[in-house]
């Protein structure tokens, strides 16, 4: 018969937990529950409760032009870097899963924007788009002010972002394509299949489990998106780039409304976690193990 473990072996293992827990509950869980305490108030400019108001600033939110203009926003850009960022990232595996000369080369290549900062990146994409000595205007002969104009500037911050996204993703979509047995392309090879009837029936649903987990993650990273807007736009011209994770920023930096600015982080929250539920809900239909 079993042993049944003392008290002191019970509670040893909750004590090398203590740590973690301890770690979390600073930076984390005490963060949020006090988000979710500041959005019930009205601050002063040092971020300090001073006036419950419940949910007054979540109606303020609701009733706001502004609001709904960066949630529009935030979506488009979610949309653009998801769809950019994994299809560069897929683009690029595909390409380097035969070896070849320089195949180092080019997988360091495609790796790379894992490697740079967003605000490096940013600065560097700013000089490229530059309406007078930019090197994209120089190329195609061209005189748009790409990051002033209204009709271009949420498209290049979302460029630059799935770009910088995609080398992880080129990491993610590699692997996968490691563990895909190569002896069923050549049955499939053998049956009369084309390479392009081979990727959409082989290697795309060999893939899902990685491509779900990349989705998840890259839509997480897209809405919380904040330093190459912050360089290169600062939410602009008008409201165009006004993603909220600017929105929380500029609302409790620069107005002071800080209650403000936690009530749109909890939104926020919400807004991705019924996304990532709704992901996982319907994971079980298109996801191949």
């Amino acid at each position: 018969m079993k042993k049944k473990p003392s008290l002191l072996e019970r509670t040893r293992a909750y004590g090398f937990l203590l740590p973690c827990i301890l770690i979390f509950a600073i930076f984390l869980f005490y963060p949020f529950f006090k988000t979710i305490f500041l959005s019930l108030y009205k601050t002063n400019k040092m971020g300090q409760a001073k006036l419950f108001v419940g949910i007054g600033n979540y109606m303020d939110l609701l009733t706001s032009s502004s609001f709904y203009n960066s949630l529009k926003v935030t979506l488009i850009f979610v949309v653009i870097v998801v769809v950019g960022s994994m299809a560069i990232g897929l683009l690029g595996a595909v390409l380097c899963n035969k070896a070849f000369p320089g195949i180092r080369a080019f997988s360091t290549a495609y790796a790379l924007p894992m490697a740079i900062a967003s605000s490096s990146a940013a600065m560097i994409f700013k000089i490229i788009l530059h309406p007078s000595v930019g090197i994209l205007n120089k190329l195609t002969g061209l005189n748009i002010n790409w990051v002033s104009d209204p009709k271009y500037a949420l498209v290049c911050v979302a460029i630059l972002t799935a770009w910088l996204n995609s080398g992880i993703n080129f990491l993610y979509f590699s692997a996968g394509l490691g563990n895909i047995d190569e002896s069923i392309y050549e049955r499939a090879s053998v049956d009369g299949a084309s390479p392009i009837q081979q990727f959409f029936h082989l290697t795309l649903p060999g893939l899902s489990p990685i491509m779900f987990y990349t989705l998840v993650v890259n839509i997480i990273q897209a809405f919380q998106s904040f330093g190459q807007v912050k360089i290169l736009t600062q939410g602009g011209p008008g409201e165009s780039t006004n993603l909220i994770v600017y929105s929380i920023y500029r609302d409790a930096f620069f107005n002071y409304r800080f209650g403000s600015a936690a009530a749109q982080s909890v939104i926020l929250f919400v807004i991705v976690m019924i996304l990532t539920l709704v992901m996982f809900k319907i994971e079980k239909k298109g996801v191949k193990y």
